[in-house]
C-alpha cells in the first residue's frame, strides 16, 4: 500500500466524544419532550461528533456518481447490455437521470466519475463534463479469476480518496453513487465475503431478473468466491478479487470524507459494498457514514447490520446512482437545524416538565 494512503488511513479518527456530549446536552434541553424528534436528534448528535462543531456545516452538498464496468456480465447476470453503462453516463451529463432530478430537489451538485467503463468517455472527460479516474476498461470476470490486481485495487482507493480531498474544499456533505451494469454481482460477493452470509442471502434480483436467472446469479457469486477465496479481513484483497473499479472508488471517497471529518451519505447496495471495503481498511471511517436507505436488494439489510447502521429511509428503492443519498440529504439538513435553530427551555422562557 502506498505511503500516502497509509498516512491518510492513519489520519482518520472516530467521532469526537466531547462534541457529541455537548450536542447531547443541548438536545436534551430543547423545547419539546425528551428526544421527541427521535432519530433526527441522534443524527444531530452524530453531525456534531463528526464535524467537531455545534453548528455543523451541511449547506454544500456533492453527490459523486462513479461508473465502472464488469467482466462478469459475460455470465448473463444482468437484464441489460453492458453498453447501458456508457449510455447512462451520457444521460447523467445531459441531466435526464433519476439522480439529476433528485439532486436538484436538495440543491446538490452531481459529479460523474469514470472509474473504468468499457466504453470511450474521453470526449466527455476532455470537455470537463465528467472526471476521469480510469483504472482500465472494466474489470475481469470474477467467476473465472480476480477482478483486478491488488495494485489496481490500491489505485481505486487512492483515486477515490484524493477526489474527496479535491472536492472537500467546496463540499460539506458527500453522497455516494454508482453506475455499472452487472455491479450487483460483485457487490453480492463482497457482502458474502465480508459479512459471512451465504451467497444466496447476499444476492438479489438487481436489474429485475426472474427466478431462474436469480438462481444462476447466485451460482455465479458462489463460483466467484470459490475461485478467488477473498480474505474477509483484508478489504484490498476482497476488492481485488471480487470487486469493481467504481466500488473501490466509492470506498476511497468514504475514506477521504472521514479523513476530512465530513459526513458521507451511503446510498444503496453498491455504495454499501464500498462502505464495507472502507470499514475493513479503517474501522473509524464508519463513524462518518450515514446510511441513506434500505435497498430492495436482499443482501443490503445484512450489510447494514454488519456495519451496525440503521438506514434513514425505507422506500423500496433499488436504482443506485446516489438517489437514496440525495433523498436523505434533506434529513441531514433537518438534523442540523434541530441542533442550531430550536431554542432550549431557558432560551425560550418555557417551563420544563414537572420532576
Amino acid at each position: 500500500m502506498a505511503n500516502t494512503l497509509e498516512e491518510r488511513l492513519n489520519g482518520i479518527r472516530e467521532q469526537d466524544p466531547e462534541w457529541r456530549a455537548k450536542a447531547h446536552e443541548r438536545l436534551e434541553q430543547l423545547t419539546m419532550p425528551y428526544w421527541a424528534l427521535g432519530r433526527l436528534m441522534d443524527l444531530a448528535e452524530d453531525l456534531a461528533g463528526m464535524t467537531r462543531s455545534m453548528n455543523p456545516p451541511v449547506a454544500r452538498k456533492t453527490i459523486v456518481t462513479m461508473a465502472g464496468d464488469h467482466g462478469v456480465v459475460a455470465e448473463g447476470v444482468s437484464k441489460y447490455p453492458q453498453v447501458v453503462t456508457l449510455q447512462m453516463v451520457h444521460n447523467f451529463v445531459t441531466g435526464g437521470a433519476g439522480i439529476n432530478a433528485l439532486a436538484r430537489v436538495v440543491g446538490a451538485r452531481v459529479v460523474v466519475v469514470d472509474m473504468g467503463t468499457a466504453g470511450d468517455l474521453k470526449e466527455l472527460a476532455d470537455s470537463g463534463k465528467i472526471l476521469s479516474r480510469r483504472i482500465g476498461p472494466g474489470t475481469q470476470n470474477i467467476a473465472r479469476g480476480p477482478a483486478m490486481s491488488r495494485a489496481d485495487a490500491i489505485r481505486c482507493i487512492e483515486r477515490g480518496l484524493e477526489l474527496a480531498l479535491e472536492l472537500g474544499e467546496s463540499t460539506d456533505v458527500f453522497g455516494s453513487g454508482d453506475m455499472g451494469i452487472g455491479n450487483t454481482t460483485p457487490s453480492s460477493a463482497i457482502a458474502s465475503a465480508i459479512t459471512g452470509c451465504t451467497p444466496l442471502a447476499a444476492t438479489g434480483r438487481g436489474t429485475g431478473i426472474d427466478s431462474e436467472q436469480l438462481r444462476h446469479k447466485v451460482s455465479v457469486v458462489e463460483r466467484a468466491l470459490e475461485v478467488n477465496k477473498p480474505d474477509p479481513t483484508d478489504g484490498l484483497d476482497v476488492l481485488a478479487k471480487v470487486g469493481g473499479f467504481e466500488i473501490g472508488g466509492i470506498a476511497g471517497l468514504m475514506l477521504g470524507a472521514a479523513y476530512l471529518r465530513k459526513p458521507v451519505i451511503v446510498d444503496g447496495f453498491i455504495s454499501t459494498a464500498g462502505a464495507l471495503i472502507a470499514q475493513t481498511l479503517s474501522p473509524g471511517a464508519a463513524d462518518y457514514m450515514i446510511a441513506a436507505h434500505r435497498s430492495e436488494e436482499s443482501g443490503h439489510a445484512i450489510m447494514l447490520e454488519h456495519m451496525k447502521k440503521t438506514p434513514l429511509l425505507d422506500l423500496g428503492l433499488r436504482l443506485g446512482e446516489g438517489t437514496g443519498g440525495a433523498l436523505a440529504m434533506n434529513l441531514v439538513d433537518a438534523a442540523a437545524a434541530i441542533l442550531t435553530r430550536v431554542s432550549t427551555f431557558d432560551e425560550a422562557s418555557v417551563s420544563k416538565a414537572n420532576a
